[in-house]
């Protein structure tokens, strides 16, 4: 990105600074020990939290930063300009917190807000369960009702932040009814009875992120931790707060779109073959010159989106296009780059090949791609 995107303030500017500085001193020389390990470091949350890098958009009298998304996508940016996909910090600060923060009790928000915003309490979200994938009006993870408690049997799957999360909100069924009747959501504390972490899930990409099955297991928990003021808002809480998750993956895909687009860039004037640079060569000019159009294309619809979600006027079948087509195409420019990286594009230690792997995922979760044309059909 040659230009500051309009929504970019000189505030904001200074929080890339140090985004920046937090993501390369942090971060990306312990990238490789992160995907050995399969999560990252547990004190990374309290670093970044005493930086001021956690809820930044969340209001200053819960903890937070008091600033709003875009002060998010700014650290999500920073974050994939160094092809890194092991800290699930979008997910915490952009979703988990703000689930919280509209729907959350006043003594839910005071007891977990904090808390999240300082790294000492990691959160997730469980939707996803082994037989229902995007089908989230047909979960089968059920919160029976026993006096003042809720008792809650199920598994979930495929839950970023699943292996170190201190805070889970669980998609549920609190009635019997069919669809989306009956869903709500519900906290859940990591160190609950009966609940247990799965195995971390061996994935093609993301593989320094603790994505893990998550087993519940006659858990109990109080009737207080149902986050709204009545049972069955689940699947209308879902609704309204998917499309800010969705354009979490549409800022990061533009993100890594313009990272793979520079670093090929780099890498073409730099290495030679048959006596000349690579990008000498008119096939290689021609495809960085469609990759390049194609970022900056991705990049003015999204900084478009960015402008309308803070103004409240980014509605659901935009965000969905937004979310469909920079996924999409960000994993043609990931692949167009690292063709013309040649076999170093097929070693994970150059960062084009984990950014290849990595974006494939961009085009299921949040609701597949597939998914995200529905939405749009619906509104034509």
């Amino acid at each position: 990105m040659t230009d500051r995107s309009s929504w970019e303030t000189d505030d904001l500017t200074a929080l890339r600074d140090l985004a920046r500085s937090f993501c390369e001193k942090e971060i990306k020389p312990n990238i490789e020990k992160f995907i050995e390990q399969h999560h990252v470091d547990r004190d990374l949350w309290n670093k970044a939290g005493d930086l001021g890098l956690l809820c930044m958009s969340i209001p200053e009298e819960y903890g937070g930063g008091g600033g709003s998304f875009a002060h998010e996508a700014v650290l999500i940016e920073e974050q994939a300009r160094i092809a890194d996909s092991s800290w699930g910090a979008s997910l915490h600060n952009g979703i988990v917190a703000h689930y919280l923060l509209e729907y959350g009790s006043e003594e839910q928000k005071q007891r977990w807000l904090p808390k999240m915003a300082s790294g000492e309490a990691v959160g997730a979200i469980a939707m996803t369960e082994p037989g229902t994938g995007s089908d989230l009006q047909n979960v089968k993870t059920k919160a029976i009702r026993d006096g003042d408690d809720y008792v809650i049997d199920g598994a979930k799957t495929f839950i970023t932040n699943g292996g170190q999360a201190d805070l889970i909100i669980v998609v549920a069924k609190t009635d019997v009814g069919e669809g989306a009747k009956g869903i709500s959501l519900i906290l859940v504390e990591g160190d609950r009875d009966g609940f247990r972490r799965g195995r971390v899930l061996d994935k093609v990409g993301q593989r320094g992120q603790d994505t893990s099955e998550l087993f519940f297991d006659g858990v109990r928990v109080p009737t207080s931790n149902l986050l709204g003021a009545e049972e069955g808002q689940g699947f209308i809480q879902l609704m309204q707060q998917l499309p800010q998750e969705r354009l979490i993956i549409a800022v990061a895909s533009v993100a890594g779109m313009e990272t793979a687009v520079a670093q090929t860039i780099e890498y073409t004037k730099d290495r030679t073959a048959f006596g000349r640079p690579i990008f000498g060569f008119q096939n290689t000019k021609f495809k960085l010159a469609e990759a390049a159009t194609e970022t900056r294309i991705a990049r003015v619809f999204v900084d478009d989106c960015i402008v309308k979600h803070l103004d409240g006027a980014l509605d659901i079948p935009t965000v969905a296009m937004a979310k469909w087509w920079t996924s999409d195409r960000a994993m043609v420019v990931a692949d167009e780059c690292l063709q013309l990286f040649g076999g170093y594009g097929y070693m994970n230690e150059y960062p084009i090949a984990r950014m290849w792997a990595d974006n494939r995922v961009q085009k299921i979760y949040a609701g597949t791609n597939e998914i995200m044309k529905e939405i749009i059909a619906r509104s034509l």
